[in-house]
């Protein structure tokens, strides 16, 4: 997998209906340790609840999806929220939705649709991105050479990291690992092969 959608930061929005305040929170997170890290700050937040339902899902292939729904009746809160996740095709991140009960039962239903429209516009706040597979390159270039190397990096889909400027210029860069063989081709053109270039690393990384 060359690259998967998760959450650009942490937000929280409020939705209430028929008084009943569900407030959402929604954050990236690394692994499911994190996640219930997250959860046990928000409980801590917000001790005086009615409930604090949630979702989180981890791996980029999905692996691991866990929801509660925190003593709401059984399928109304933890599901929607995950089903609101797998939807928008997200993960490594976490959805929190907070109940202050309003004194008017919503009915099974009415939770539901309450329950996934808060994460939904928790998700939205805190803002979809795609993290592409990229990878880190490190070049070394004589001094003559460096000109000609600069211009072409700056035409490239890269992102200079670093320049220094030492016996020879070395620099580091990142581009999405689909395009290092074009921008390792053109750069060695542009030098007649005259520089070092190497990866040394792969990662994910937003934005591009």
């Amino acid at each position: 997998m060359n690259e998967y959608k998760t959450l650009q930061n942490a937000a929280e929005t409020e939705y209430i209906v028929q008084k009943s305040r569900f407030i959402g929170h929604a954050a990236p997170v690394s692994d499911a340790d994190d996640a219930l890290s997250f959860l046990e700050k928000i409980k801590k937040e917000h001790r005086g609840a009615s409930h604090n339902c949630f979702a989180y899902i981890i791996g980029k292939n999905k692996g691991i999806i866990r929801y509660s729904d925190d003593g709401e009746p059984s399928g109304t809160a933890g599901k929607p929220i995950a089903e609101v996740m797998l939807t928008k095709d997200v993960a490594d991140c976490i959805v929190v939705v907070t109940r202050y009960f309003g004194g008017i039962l919503l009915g099974a239903g009415g939770l539901v649709r309450a329950y996934a429209h808060a994460a939904s516009i928790a998700l939205d706040a805190a803002r979809v991105c795609t993290m592409h597979e990229t990878a880190r390159y490190r070049l070394r270039a004589a001094y003559p050479l460096w000109d000609r190397v600069n211009h072409t990096l700056q035409s490239l889909p890269v992102i200079l990291e670093t320049t220094e400027y030492l016996e020879a210029v070395t620099a580091s860069f990142l581009c999405r690992t689909d395009d290092g063989g074009i921008v390792s081709a053109e750069l060695l053109k542009s030098s007649d092969g005259k520089i070092e270039i190497a990866c040394d690393q792969t990662t994910f990384f937003h934005p591009w």
